[in-house]
């Protein structure tokens, strides 16, 4: 798949942009001044996969914990600042790889003078992140009542001078709203126009089903026309499934080699077993293993040797408590519902 060009920001020890692979991203969800506790979801983001973490900025201690969070992590620490110059300078002396200033809430020229210079000095990136939130009521007044992609690029626009007036290109760009249609729209015209990276998105998507489902209309046509840079899948749920969404989204493009594939059948009335519970346990499974292996869940054996043929190893339950274990659509074991996962993690892990 051909990438859209752009230029190659450097974040903390990675690369962003250019011809680096797509870097996933999630926040954590715990106040930043609560040192132990968000160093510890971080490690666990990372273990998940995560390329980049962004915590919020609400006050000085928040700030000030980053130079306690930057020592305990292994990934690029972004400072999320909203409304106040001096947190971001304090986030910034405190260590972030990275800001992301917001154009609808920290507006005065000579302070965004200010954050560019010390950024320019220590090698910092800076990403301005667009939110159809944050467009000024009363231009969303003018438009109808209405946030328009043209009201959000105008406002990425304005922005952008002010950085390249100064010379600063070390800039990640981002326009989400929380339609997905107006985010699609949105990142389209922004590829056309900017050469910065694009971290793309769809914002305030909602709980775990319906934020999946909003965040791949709009993100996988990008995806498939070689725009973004780095991906966060926003949920209102635990970062990891930010983090798991994201992955498989992108393995599912063929933008994402080490990563699992499941498949599973929907129940009918030949199924004997509850293919959504054994499907959900094999991928705690694959999971815990960090297995990148084909694997199929099937409810009857019609399906079970047929659909999943191609699986590196399978289940399909035969009859009420009886399942068979496969490879490569030939049967190795027999097992009843009791043994099931165990033999099936042992028979994995003969293949990983």
């Amino acid at each position: 798949m051909i990438r859209n060009e752009t230029k190659t920001v450097k974040i903390g020890n990675i690369y962003l942009g250019g011809n680096n692979k797509i870097l996933i991203q999630s926040m954590c969800n715990i106040k930043t001044s609560k040192v132990s506790r968000v160093v510890k979801q971080i490690h666990e983001l990372e273990e998940a996969g995560c390329d980049l973490i962004r915590v919020s900025i609400l006050d000085e201690n928040d700030a000030k914990a980053l130079k306690k969070i930057k020592k305990q992590i292994h990934i690029p620490l972004i400072a999320d600042i909203h409304f106040s110059f001096k947190l971001a300078m304090l986030s910034m002396k405190n260590g972030a790889d990275k800001i992301r200033l917001n154009p609808g809430n920290l507006k005065n020229e000579t302070e965004i003078e200010s954050i560019i210079q010390y950024a320019k000095e220590h090698d910092i990136a800076i990403r301005i992140g667009v939110n159809s939130g944050s467009v000024p009521h009363e231009l969303i007044k003018e438009n109808n009542n209405h946030v328009s992609t043209d009201l959000m690029l105008d406002q990425l626009d304005q922005y952008i001078k002010i950085f390249e007036k100064h010379n600063f290109t070390n800039l990640v760009l981002a326009l989400k709203a929380s339609n997905p249609l107006v985010t699609l729209e949105c990142y389209r015209k922004a590829s056309e126009r900017y050469t910065y990276p694009l971290h793309i998105g769809v914002t305030e998507t909602s709980i775990k089903d319906v934020g999946l489902i909003r965040s791949t209309i709009a993100l996988a046509p990008l995806l498939m026309e070689g725009i973004g840079n780095t991906i966060r899948i926003s949920l209102s749920d635990d970062p990891i499934e930010e983090v798991r969404a994201a992955k498989r989204l992108l393995h599912d493009l063929n933008l994402y080699d080490d990563y699992y594939t499941i498949i599973s059948c929907p129940m009918c009335g030949r199924t004997t077993a509850n293919t959504k519970n054994i499907a959900t346990k094999v991928i705690e499974i694959l999971e815990k293993h960090h297995s990148n292996k084909v694997v199929a869940c099937m409810g009857c054996v019609v399906n079970g040797i047929g659909e999943g043929m191609q699986a590196d190893i399978g289940i399909a339950c035969a009859k009420k408590d009886s399942y068979i274990i496969f490879k490569k659509g030939e049967i190795i074991d027999k097992v009843n519902g009791k043994e099931l996962l165990n033999k099936f993690e042992k028979y994995l892990l003969e293949i990983e």
